[in-house]
Order: structure tokens, then sequence, then C-alpha cells
């Protein structure tokens, strides 16, 4: 192998480019490496943030939708005894008032029976006065017939 001045020429622009290369290059390139790296790491960890906080909020959901199930069911069991309890009102009540209109119908029923039965003592005086005139053969005055009456209908 030849030495010559070429080869030394080489070397030394080799190691000029080298030189330059290592200080003026070589940092910048790392520097943007490394930045490229940071960026990397980085954007892994707010990965595996977001997907951590994507498994609370998951549990977080669960939970929340949970607790709204239990609360509609406390809500639909409030209303189903509500619902109960007005019933049980209403059927309260009209037993209620079945139970004032019977003792009214009942209470006018005897208050008609009663108004029969003095009408039918009435006329039941009124025919038997009216007999024993004809068989007397004459005529009572008013005010004894109103007696006679009165009398009959308080002994029938």
């Amino acid at each position: 192998m030849d030495f010559n001045a070429t080869l030394i020429g080489e070397m030394i622009a080799f190691a000029i480019l080298i030189w330059f290369c290592v200080h003026f290059i070589w940092p910048n390139v790392t520097k943007a490496i490394e930045e490229r790296q940071l960026k990397i790491a980085d954007g892994l960890n707010a990965a595996e943030r977001a997907h951590a906080e994507l498994k609370d909020a998951d549990s977080k959901v669960a939970a929340e939708i949970k607790q709204a199930r239990q609360q509609a069911t406390e809500i639909i069991d409030r209303a189903q005894q509500q619902a109960n309890q007005i019933l049980d009102k209403a059927r309260a009540d009209a037993v209620a008032e079945i139970n004032r209109l019977k003792a009214n119908a009942q209470d006018d029923i005897a208050s008609m029976a009663q108004r029969a039965r003095e009408e039918l003592r009435e006329r039941v005086g009124a025919l038997a006065v009216q007999g024993a005139s004809k068989i007397v053969q004459r005529e009572i005055d008013p005010a004894t017939h109103k007696a006679m009456l009165d009398q009959l209908a308080a002994e029938i």
C-alpha cells in the first residue's frame, strides 16, 4: 500500500469532517433525538394517565348508574306505596260514604214508614169515626172528632 499525500489529505479531510460533525452537527442531532424521546415518553405517560382516568371514569359511571338505578327503584317503591295508600284511603272513603248513604236511606225509610203509619192511623180513625157516626146516626162536631182521632191514633 502506497502511503501518499492524497491518502493523508483524505484522512485530514475526514478527521475535519468528523470533528465538524461531532462539534456542530452531532449535538443538534442528539438534542433533537432526546427531545423526540421526551415527547414520545410524555405521550406514552399521557396515554397511560388517560387510560387510568378512563378506567376511573368507567368505574365512576358504573357506580353512578348503580346509584341511579337504586334511586329509581326507591322512587318506584315510594310511588307504589303512595298509590296503595291512595287506593286504601279511597276504599275507606267509599265504604264510609256507602255507610253514610245507607244510614240516610234507612233513616228515610224509617221516617217514610212512620209517616205511612201515622197516615194509616188517621185514615183508620176517620173510618172508625164515620162508622161510629153511622151507627149512632148523628154527626159529631169537628173538635170532638179531632180529639177522638188523636186518641185513636195514640192507641193504635
